[in-house]
């Protein structure tokens, strides 16, 4: 164990600040939209009637996040969305959701899309676990 020599000038360590507070603005009026966390697994035969691989209803065998949100009175124009590896960012003109995810996820191939009859935004996130390579043959 090192003992980092003290600098006197700074209020806090970088450490200290966690992911996403970037995104966090408390002053912002905007309200927050509903949504709702939902996981979604792949499954086959094999996992429904013969139990054949290491898969179970748990969100730990899930390989995606779906997050929608309901978003009325919106255009699919007015949405702007940021996703990063543990932060969700969506802001319109009347709503602002900042979500700090559950799993990391894989940001890179994130899809969404926006279901106007239902006024929607269904985002679909890759999770990215450490040992998902193994659990996921």
């Amino acid at each position: 164990f090192q003992v980092q020599p003290e600098n006197r000038k700074t209020i806090w360590n970088t450490e200290e600040v966690p992911e996403g507070s970037e995104f966090d603005d408390t002053w912002d009026p905007r309200e927050q939209p509903e949504y709702q966390i939902l996981f979604k697994q792949c499954v086959g035969t094999e996992d429904v009637f013969f139990g054949m691989s290491r898969k179970d209803p748990s969100t730990a065998c899930c390989e995606d996040m779906v997050i929608k949100i309901k978003l009325p009175e919106t255009k699919y124009s007015d949405i702007t969305l940021d996703i990063q590896d543990k932060v969700l960012d969506l802001r319109t003109p009347q709503k602002k959701l900042l979500l700090h995810l559950p799993y990391r996820v894989d940001s890179k191939n994130a899809k969404a899309r926006f279901l106007s009859e239902e006024e929607t935004l269904e985002v679909t996130l890759r999770v990215s676990r450490m040992f998902d390579f193994i659990n996921f043959l």
